[in-house]
């Protein structure tokens, strides 16, 4: 009867285990998934300073290119 206790006990405390690891790969995949969403936002932030750099470096209003008006 004692190793049936033993095993019981075994087996439970291998599915809390478990449940905590399983705890813990669904909050590190939420992070994951935050970080990705992130990293999208910026993604597309730099594409669209890349963009707004290059129009403004082919002779839009202010173009680096262009002499001041005081001169």
């Amino acid at each position: 009867m004692n190793l049936e206790t033993d095993a019981e006990e075994r087996f439970v405390a291998i599915e809390i285990k478990l449940a905590q690891q399983e705890d813990l790969v669904e909050t590190l995949n939420q992070l994951v998934y935050q970080q990705q969403k992130r990293i999208d936002k910026l993604d597309a932030l730099c594409a669209a300073l890349a963009q707004h750099i290059g129009d403004h470096a082919q002779g839009g209003p202010n173009s680096v290119n262009e002499r001041p008006p005081h001169y």
